[in-house]
């Protein structure tokens, strides 16, 4: 049998591949590449360090993935010809796919069509594209846009959709039912830029939905305590003074601001459970101790609104549903990148598309610490 130096590494086995091991100090890894992986010339002259790092091999051993690498990088080096042949270009870095076979595959594409000017040719080979923690492929090192003027555009239509919400409280508080009429109904129970523009965007939309289901359904005040009666506020300017007041006050009570017949469904609800739902989601997920303080404090502020009789339960479980629901599909769509630019997704959801369609990627839930973590918040969050 020829030596692997005369033999071309086209026609190398796994045999052969296992004697190049074993020559240049890798006994170790022959029965994982050549046994169980049969990895044979070729595909050896095209392994990767996000290969060795990644599923199926696994390898957690820096110091051997680093030399095994520059092995491979010079065997590269020595076989360029045939790299050439299998459409990598000798004029870049090994392992860069030649511009004319693959380098606008897997690019990515903005709102109008164009390709990003700072994209090059796509490097698969390259792990320097990648993140890794702890020998694991995390996240793809993408730069996000944060694109400033989108974010700006969500916060003015949260609050033009908040404005909107508090005309319509008064237009309800109008129509609010006769407590002596209808009395309470029975109750079973205890009767980063881009984060910012998410937050707004279905904020915005489910308090859209709630202007909706208050303005067609008046339900009767829930509780004994609460003193509400029709008000009638005269002309169209006494009412949007009072919605200013409003949007102004955040409908807080704190603030001042007492209102009736907004019970279809709980705004409380709402915001406590898109909050919750953005900290679990953007915040590491080892950090137990705060997802599991987020959920109390969501779960424990729904059982005071329905405590203090504030709203029926229905109207809290329709907000918590239609909140959790909205947040998980709107998340989907954003990180399933083919629908995302989808001509479908631009007709039935317009302004997911807007908001979405230049964001390359998952947003990364990893963050740098500032100073150096006290112990005991490096025990309590990780």
């Amino acid at each position: 049998m020829a030596s692997n130096n005369q033999l071309c590494i086209r026609r190398w086995t796994t045999k052969n591949v296992a004697k190049w091991l074993k020559e240049e100090g890798f006994c170790d890894y022959v029965d994982v590449l050549c046994n169980r992986h049969r990895l044979d010339g070729i595909t050896l002259l095209t392994l990767t360090e996000y290969d060795l790092r990644s599923p199926p091999l696994e390898i957690r051993v820096l110091g051997d993935i680093k030399r095994l690498m520059l092995s491979i990088r010079k065997l590269q080096k020595q076989h360029i010809e045939v790299l050439e042949e299998l459409g990598y270009n000798s004029d870049s870095p090994i392992g860069t796919m030649s511009p004319s076979v693959g380098s606008l595959q897997g690019t990515d594409w903005f709102c109008n069509g164009e390709i990003p000017r700072d994209c090059g040719p796509v490097t698969d080979l390259n792990a320097d594209q990648y993140q890794y923690t702890n020998g694991k492929n995390k996240h793809p090192m993408r730069r996000l846009d944060p694109e400033y003027w989108k974010t700006v555009l969500s916060c003015i239509y949260v609050f033009i959709v908040f404005g909107f919400t508090s005309f319509v409280m008064v237009i309800v508080h109008e129509r609010v039912p006769d407590m002596q009429t209808y009395p309470p109904l029975p109750d079973i129970f205890l009767d980063r830029s881009i984060l910012l523009r998410r937050l707004c965007s279905l904020m915005g939309t489910v308090f859209l939905l709630r202007c909706f289901t208050m303005f067609v359904t008046s339900l009767s005040v829930p509780g004994q305590h609460l003193q509400c009666s029709g008000k009638l506020y005269g002309n169209v300017w006494a009412k949007l003074q009072r919605a200013f007041a409003i949007w102004s006050g955040f409908g807080m009570t704190l603030t001042g601001v007492h209102t009736c017949g907004d019970y279809m469904f709980s705004g409380h609800t709402v915001v406590l459970t898109m909050l919750n739902f953005f900290v679990t989601e953007y915040t590491p997920r080892s950090w137990n101790f705060l997802h599991t303080l987020s959920w109390v404090l969501n779960l424990f502020g729904i059982f005071f609104i329905l405590a203090a009789h504030e709203h029926y339960s229905i109207d809290v479980f329709i907000a918590f549903y239609i909140t959790t629901r909205l947040f998980l599909y709107y998340h989907t769509l954003a990180n399933t990148r083919a629908y995302q630019q989808s001509r479908r997704a631009r007709i039935w959801f317009p302004m997911f598309s807007f908001f979405e369609c230049n964001v390359n990627g998952t947003v990364p839930n990893e963050y740098c610490w500032p100073f150096s973590k006290p112990t005991i918040m490096r025990r309590l969050i990780g």
